[in-house]
């Protein structure tokens, strides 16, 4: 993959509550500040479509989730209060108040519980591809077992890219974007160790948050589904935007999983128009 569109950008470990994170930091300096948080499995990187569309009118930060990419290894347990509050000690270490939180997955998940726990510090929130279900049985089945074969390993085996591919590819991206469904390799580059532990945590022992989303208040929240979506499906994603007051709901058509990767034009025409329509622009 080519790295030219990070000149210009940034990089530095901060020390939070889950070791050191790394965030990539570019963009418009004294823009409204726009924050990316990953799918599992991938790190600041993936968002390289969506730096280059609003870096020209924000402060972009990328960052490299718990266990991925160059931030430190994870070897515990976590959850989402956890990545929270790492959130938050990352936006201190930034000088951020609030932000525009973006995420994918894990980081959709994130999105929406954000502003459940630190509602001052968020101007707006888009979450994508997410749920705040439980995990369903055969979720947690093939998710257990990949975690314990993940974790017998030191190196990131061949399988690990073939269960991403099927996890992120859907049918369209398999027909008709080989550049996408050579990207799900990306995988490969991960600790397979901190991987277990991150399913472990963020997908095996996931809680039902809608009761917490319930209780948001006066944060825009957009909650985008992708129709191809085989990891959480259409229906799921969007009781979780009906958990959340006044929130918005977008679907997507022929995209799966890792839509801010996979379909980054639409994604990103969803987010300007969500942000566009706010009172004060975010």
């Amino acid at each position: 993959m080519s790295t030219n569109w990070l000149e210009g950008v940034t990089e530095k470990l901060i020390p939070t509550s889950l070791g050191l994170i790394n965030v990539r930091v570019g963009g418009r300096p004294d823009g409204p500040a726009m924050v990316c948080w990953p799918s599992l499995m991938m790190d600041g990187t993936m968002w390289r479509y969506q730096y280059e569309h609003f870096a020209p009118t924000h402060r972009v930060v990328l960052i490299d989730s718990p266990g991925h990419g160059k931030s430190d290894a994870l070897r515990k347990i976590i959850d989402l209060k956890d990545s929270s509050d790492a959130l938050a000690e990352i936006l201190d270490a930034l000088d951020i108040d609030t932000c525009v939180l973006v995420g994918n997955s894990w980081g959709g998940m994130l999105a929406g519980v954000f502003p459940a726990y630190y509602p001052q510090r968020t101007a707006a929130a888009i979450g994508i591809n997410c749920t705040a279900s439980l995990p369903t049985m055969f979720e947690s089945v093939w998710a257990t077992a990949l975690s314990t074969f993940l974790s017998l390993h030191a190196k990131m085996p061949p399988l690990a890219a073939r269960a991403a591919r099927a996890a992120f590819a859907g049918p369209t991206a398999e027909a008709t974007n080989p550049e996408f469904v050579e990207f799900t390799k990306f995988v490969l580059r991960n600790d397979p160790k901190s991987v277990a532990w991150a399913l472990r945590s963020i997908l095996i022992g996931r809680k039902d948050e809608h009761r917490r989303l319930n209780t948001i208040r006066n944060v825009p929240v957009l909650i985008i589904a992708g129709e191809e979506d085989s990891q959480f499906p259409v229906h799921v994603v969007r009781k979780m935007a009906d958990a959340i007051e006044d929130s918005t709901f977008r679907l997507l058509q022929h995209t799966a999983h890792l839509a801010a990767r996979e379909n980054p034009d639409a994604v990103n025409a969803e987010i300007d128009a969500f942000l566009a329509a706010l009172p004060a622009a975010a």
